[in-house]
């Protein structure tokens, strides 16, 4: 007997899904079984895993050279999540079955004939969609994840034998007698649900707060340095509880994310901006992405649309701060392969924090730092000029007194609530503002466009001449004070950035580094 089939699966490059086709052909040769198409180790051992799976379902393989082909061949394919369509391929071209020919299948196979969950289903399940199938057919714990997917018909199957009776195997023939539903429950999102932590909890720190809330309400990043305990953490950590809730579409972008790393299975989209802490022991490969084959997202990537805090700094290896230089500017980071290249979104805000010197006393009364000039150079010379001349907000935080630690009897300080509601106001502005030129916020505006359509007037600009004179701002710092600026005139409720704007903005920009 010969036959041939056809059915489909998802390849994923980065976040981009390429539709496979997945075709089986069975000749009369000797009995073989070979899989081309650019197979990984992952998709070659899935013959393996389909002989056994199928055996344990209660329907052999026939005993012929079974070929399958996955199209388009010059597509590296990767992973195991194709083992359900080679082995529905196969039986339909064998006359086991009548699989459809559109459907989809992601998910891997067990020895034992069960379906088993795989990572990346969700921006596969999109890429189905966006190329017109809609059919989708998922390990049971996976089904959560693919239904988050509009438009997304999804099929949860526990059992090789229950999808084999869906397609006309006979129930008495098999090993397991099929159950289940079409949609299940019983997924499970891993990650805790925590309460954020609040700006209430923050002892002093006037001007911390005050940066942290332009940080949120324009999309800058910000750099804080000052002594061990002054409260430097807490206000990053504070971060995202004063940021707005993703879109729909930021939402999907950033689950996908976290799918294709295989962090969690969620049962809703991610709608909270995400926080990424790395330890400054963190790798290039771990910060931007990499790995073997077609490389994985990293820390900056996981922080898309959200905070990634680097805590002590100068502490990270030169070499893996100045990878962030390109992604702070684009909004992605491009991984080169010498078979593939992979872009993965990375528009996050940054937050470095820093001690002032290696022992981080060199500031405060009674200054008992014991650093030489030479470490604290060395310390700070971790952080390159253009890395620094990428953050918009520079200040120093201030160790807190006795009298700000002891204040319970006074007013308790502002919540994350209120804060956040003052940023939304602002970013409403901003999008209200940017609309005719398709962008939301300060932080996205181009130089170009602040030197023309949004540029203050002239007289207001006048300390940024001179700091451009003197050679303490740089044109790149120009832009970005201008941006703050902009946000200060938004959350003051004003029409466009006053002299005293600019003059706070600069003061932010070059006060660490002046």
């Amino acid at each position: 007997m010969t036959g041939f089939a056809r059915t489909k699966s998802v390849a994923l490059v980065g976040l981009d899904g390429h539709v496979v086709d997945v075709e089986a052909d069975i000749g009369q040769s000797l009995p073989a079984f070979s899989i081309i198409g650019l197979p990984d180790q992952a998709v070659n051992e899935s013959r393996e895993r389909i002989r056994a799976a199928a055996r344990n379902a209660g329907i052999k393989l026939p005993a012929r050279k079974i070929t399958v082909n996955l199209s388009p061949a010059t597509l590296p394919k990767r992973g195991s999540h194709f083992d359900v369509a080679v082995v529905m391929a196969v039986l339909t071209a064998h006359g086991a079955i009548r699989a459809a020919s559109d459907t989809v299948y992601l998910a891997e196979l067990g020895l034992d004939g069960s379906l088993r969950p795989v990572r990346g289903v969700l921006p596969a399940v999109h890429a189905a969609v966006l190329h017109g199938h809609s059919t989708v057919v998922v390990a049971r714990e996976n089904y959560e994840e693919a239904r988050l997917v509009s438009g997304a018909e999804v099929t949860a199957v526990s059992h090789l034998a229950e999808l084999l009776v869906m397609h006309g195997a006979d129930p008495q023939l098999l090993n397991r007698v099929p159950g289940g539903s079409k949609s299940p429950d019983g997924c499970t999102d891993t990650a805790e649900n925590t309460e954020a932590p609040d700006l209430r909890d923050v002892v002093g720190q006037i001007e911390g707060r005050q940066a942290l809330e332009i940080a949120a309400a324009g999309g800058h990043h910000l750099m804080m340095v000052g002594p061990p305990g002054a409260g430097k953490t807490m206000l990053a950590e504070r971060l995202p509880g004063i940021l707005p809730d993703l879109d729909d579409h930021q939402s999907l972008e950033v689950t996908s994310i976290h799918s294709l790393r295989g962090d969690s299975r969620c049962s809703e989209l991610i709608r909270r901006p995400p926080l990424q802490a790395p330890h400054h022991s963190i790798t290039t490969p771990a910060l931007c992405g990499g790995g073997s084959g077609i490389p994985r997202p990293g820390a900056i990537s996981l922080a898309h649309r959200g905070v990634l805090f680097l805590d002590e700094a100068p502490e990270f290896e030169r070499r893996v701060l100045d990878t962030l230089r390109q992604p702070l500017e684009s909004g992605t980071v491009t991984i080169a392969r010498s078979q593939n290249v992979s872009r993965y979104p990375a528009k996050f805000q940054l937050v470095l924090a820093a001690n002032p010197c290696p022992c981080g006393q060199a500031e405060g009364v009674g200054n008992r730092c014991t650093c030489t000039a030479h470490k604290r150079h060395r310390y700070f010379n971790k952080l390159s000029g253009p890395l620094i001349d990428r953050v918009d907000l520079q200040l120093r935080v201030p160790a807190v007194t006795y009298h700000e630690l002891n204040s319970a009897r006074g007013e308790p300080p502002e919540d994350s609530a209120s804060v956040a509601e003052r940023v939304g106001a602002a970013r409403a502005a901003q999008r209200e503002r940017l609309a005719r030129y398709g962008l939301q916020l300060n932080s996205d505006v181009p130089g170009s466009l602040l030197r023309k359509a949004l540029s203050p007037e002239r007289h207001t600009v006048q300390s940024l001449k001179k700091a451009m004179d003197n050679h303490t701002l740089t044109a790149r710092g120009y832009i970005r004070v201008l941006r703050v600026a902009w946000t200060l005139a938004d959350l003051a409720g004003a029409g466009s950035p006053s002299s005293e704007h600019v003059q706070l903005a600069l003061f932010f920009k070059t006060t660490v580094t002046s």
